[in-house]
């Protein structure tokens, strides 16, 4: 019973610094672009998008299809990245362990 309540224990401060990583993540953020830099996006490790910047030069009326292309692959990219940064983290913390639900 000693080892269960031992067990306990570490499981709860883990869940503590794992809600805490998840706080801290939030304020953490990752850049993408698209289009040589013509649109960048920028997320935050809670996968929301924080902002986007459209260079004047990439905005043609004439071809808004590929401004909605660049925006895409740009916002695809920065999810993918704030995704992988906050699985970094939490592999840190969890030594390697992948816990259903965590990440």
């Amino acid at each position: 019973m000693k080892n269960m309540g031992k067990m306990m224990k570490q499981a709860q401060q883990l869940q503590e610094k794992m809600s805490k990583l998840q706080e801290e993540m939030a304020d953490k953020t990752v850049e993408a672009t698209a289009g040589g830099g013509m649109v960048k996006v920028v997320a935050n490790g809670r996968q929301q998008i924080v902002s986007i910047n459209i260079e004047k030069e990439v905005v043609d009326p004439e071809d808004v299809d590929m401004l909605q292309d660049l925006i895409l692959a740009a916002v695809n990219e920065a999810l993918s990245r704030a995704q992988e940064m906050v699985s970094e983290e939490m592999s840190k913390l969890t030594g390697g362990m992948n816990i259903p639900g965590m990440m």
